[in-house]
């Protein structure tokens, strides 16, 4: 199917971005890229009048460090991500879990900065975040602000973007040197969204835990921090006991909707499965 005619904008600074939405209101859609979009365009489930492209601001691209913290521009592709030598370096969690995202056609195209703000909890950025504890900088007609990921994520497809509002950046700190990551995703084929997946980021004293954060995707309505689950863990080893016990923890916060994908006591069952393996992967990096 075709889309409806919309008009088309390409800006090429925030600041000329920020007006045009602010000037159009909700009439108009920001373009990242497009892989969600798009095809709602096509299949008319989307009709924007105008269309606000912003992959001409260079100042929304690129990764860097300053002051121990990252800085990834919301334009930046997947693939970057994947390569960054920084990031494999001082964020692990970000290239391993990229891998897992779609393909690298997609990966070529698609941005980090557009898998967050679209606010699908089948997205895995949005769970990745929140084990990273990152920060989002946004941007609108009133200058910048900043949300946790943990705060950003409302309900499918609703974030805490104003209509008038740009994602324009992720801040997260470098992780320590003794900080093992790990993403399990549960998936159909790959290239697939997830059934259900974990993300964890964590240090341990010896054998005992002694830090730890997990995001999970696609088994709520938002991608969900397992809080309860984390407390459970600090100062206990890895036992089949505590695992055991976790992984409850992690099932009890799940509330899926069914799919193609399972039914929602597969999914959560298998939300507490990709936990237990993404802690035990995590921690395979720290005593090795």
């Amino acid at each position: 199917m075709i889309p409806p005619e919309f008009e088309y904008h390409a800006p090429t600074t925030l600041h000329d971005a920020v007006a045009l939405l602010n000037q159009l209101g909700d009439e108009a859609k920001l373009l990242a890229g497009g892989h969600s979009l798009l095809p709602m365009m096509k299949m008319r489930f989307a009709e924007p009048p105008h269309l606000i492209d912003l992959n001409r601001i260079e100042q929304l691209r690129g990764i860097k460090e300053s002051g121990g913290v990252i800085t990834i521009g919301a334009m930046t592709v997947e693939n970057e991500i994947l390569n960054s030598a920084l990031l494999k370096e001082k964020a692990s969690l970000l290239p391993k879990a990229v891998k897992m995202i779609a393909d690298p056609q997609v990966r070529n195209r698609g941005t980090i900065g557009g898998d967050i703000a679209h606010g699908d909890p089948a997205n895995d950025h949005p769970a990745i975040m929140m084990a990273m504890d990152a920060t989002f900088v946004v941007t609108g007609p009133d200058g910048q602000r900043s949300v946790k990921a943990v705060d950003f994520f409302h309900g499918t497809y609703m974030t805490d973007l104003a209509e008038n509002e740009i994602l324009t950046e992720i801040q997260i700190q470098a992780l320590s040197p003794n900080t093992g990551t790990a993403y399990n995703k549960l998936k159909r084929k790959t290239g697939d969204w997830a059934t259900a997946a974990a993300a964890v980021v964590m240090q341990m004293d010896g054998e005992k835990v002694s830090m730890v954060r997990i995001g999970l995707t696609n088994v709520a309505d938002t991608a969900i921090r397992a809080y309860d689950a984390e407390k459970l863990l600090l100062g206990q080893t890895l036992s089949a006991e505590t695992l055991s016990q976790v992984a409850a923890a992690v099932t009890a916060i799940c509330n899926p909707a069914e799919d193609l994908r399972g039914d929602a006591e597969y999914k959560t069952a298998m939300a507490g499965e990709m936990t237990k393996r993404a802690l035990l992967e995590a921690a395979s990096q720290l005593r090795g």
